[in-house]
């Protein structure tokens, strides 16, 4: 069966997921290769995007973080994937959000009639409310991958909203070796403040002037005492 739009949450990194089986597959959905029979995250991939439609189908699959940079079987299918233009968005999402497991997870979309060559990368893992037990993304956090997901699409030209998304070409990706950890393309360092030297010395002489004050009240006091 083939569908226009295919979502799921499998489970993530499943061992002895039937790896024996794939090579025959009468499907042929593991043409891009085999993930390894510990981890069957690229399985599940594979399997969604082969059953959305040619030319429309769109796919969206939760993940964890390491779909995004492992080596080996897993890195020469996820390189197939950008080479064959299908992988649309990566977007981290925040800790502790789903029921289960408290790791960040992230979310790819993958278009089989997208023609713009660039991948939109949302780093969207700090907006968001916590919860005793489990966090949660609130409308407006949600509301902002959107709008920028719909930017990125509508505008040829947009490049990145500020410590939050970019929108990554091709060359960016290879220059990586195709892996696409988030970081590697939304830059969200934040500077260390700078340090006014003055005003430290000046807090450090007070606090030794402090010291000395108390250190002279002490003395006073055991000398009552006839402990000095």
């Amino acid at each position: 069966m083939k569908f226009d739009i295919v979502v799921a949450n499998p489970p993530f990194s499943l061992d002895k997921w039937g790896k024996e089986d794939a090579k025959d597959d009468p499907h042929e959905r593991f043409h891009r290769g085999i993930p390894p029979k510990s981890r069957g995250d690229y399985a599940f991939i594979q399997h969604m995007v082969e059953v959305a439609y040619e030319d429309t189908g769109k796919v969206g699959v939760i993940v964890p973080h390491g779909v995004l940079f492992r080596s080996g079987a897993e890195g020469r299918i996820r390189k197939k994937f950008i080479e064959e233009n299908l992988l649309e968005a990566v977007v981290g999402l925040p800790e502790n959000l789903f029921f289960g497991t408290g790791i960040p997870a992230a979310i790819i979309l993958f278009n089989k009639g997208k023609t713009d060559e660039r991948v939109l990368f949302i780093d969207a893992s700090e907006e968001f409310e916590k919860g005793t037990r489990q966090n949660k993304l609130r409308d407006e956090d949600i509301e902002k991958v959107v709008n920028a997901y719909k930017d990125f699409k509508s505008d040829p030209d947009f490049q990145e909203v500020e410590k939050y998304a970019y929108a990554a070409t091709p060359d960016n990706i290879r220059e990586n070796d195709f892996n696409l950890n988030i970081p590697r393309y939304v830059d969200t360092f934040e500077p260390e403040p700078e340090v006014d030297i003055a005003a430290v010395q000046q807090e450090i002489e007070k606090l030794e002037q402090e010291l000395s004050e108390v250190r002279e009240e002490m003395d006073g006091y055991l000398k009552e005492l006839d402990m000095i």
